[in-house]
């Protein structure tokens, strides 16, 4: 029999576990979520260059960006895409915290990073499966794959594989723009193996 879990709760949750998961995996150094990939590089490099510059700001400003392209290529403009942007902010704010709890933790052990990775993986995934299933604007990223995979007729699971094998392929690009040919930041084994697995994973966790 199945029992109620209301929106609301779904968003909140969702946000939670995308921020938490984001920052296990950042913990574990075998490569972000292909779709953070880009604004981690961003990230990576203009933390350099401006002070204060944290993940979570590089991911709400790539996101702005991605929801004006988005708009350019539906065509169309709704009030509801604005709150995403209100989401990016939120999940922004949430990163950051949670990168700083899990910096408090000791990641040195192979062990643990792969638990780090594993337990990372997996949070994303529920995450982005929370996220689908609320009336709530989700974030940039998932709004771009649900609206636009809806636009063009694809299945929104199998949109979201290829949508993450691109935002991988755009990270390796500014691995390379930003350290150099043949040097990976952020961008690693683990980044490929959670492009192939991320769209099952999510199947499976929307399913339940």
């Amino acid at each position: 029999m199945k029992k109620t879990f209301y929106t609301e709760a779904a968003y909140g949750c969702g946000l939670a576990a995308l921020a938490l998961g984001t920052a296990l995996m950042e913990a574990a150094d075998f490569g972000v979520s292909m779709v953070v990939a880009p604004a981690y590089l961003l990230y990576l490099r203009l933390s350099l260059l401006i002070p204060g510059f944290t993940f979570g700001t590089a991911e709400y400003t790539l996101q702005a960006a991605l929801l004006l392209c988005m708009m350019l290529l539906l065509r169309r403009f709704r009030l509801s895409y604005l709150f995403s942007f209100v989401t990016a902010l939120l999940y922004g704010a949430l990163l950051d915290g949670a990168m700083a709890l899990v910096g408090l933790m000791d990641a040195g052990a192979v062990a643990v990073r792969c638990a780090f990775y594993a337990g990372g993986l997996l949070l994303c995934a529920i995450g982005v499966s929370l996220l689908f299933r609320t009336y709530i604007s989700p974030e940039v990223y998932e709004l771009f794959v649900k609206e636009v995979s809806a636009r063009y007729g694809v299945e929104i699971h199998r949109f979201k594989t290829g949508y993450d094998c691109v935002s991988c392929l755009a990270g390796v690009v500014l691995s390379f723009a930003f350290f150099g040919f043949g040097t990976f930041q952020g961008v690693k084994w683990g980044t490929v193996l959670c492009a192939l697995v991320n769209g099952f994973l999510i199947s499976r966790c929307s399913a339940f």
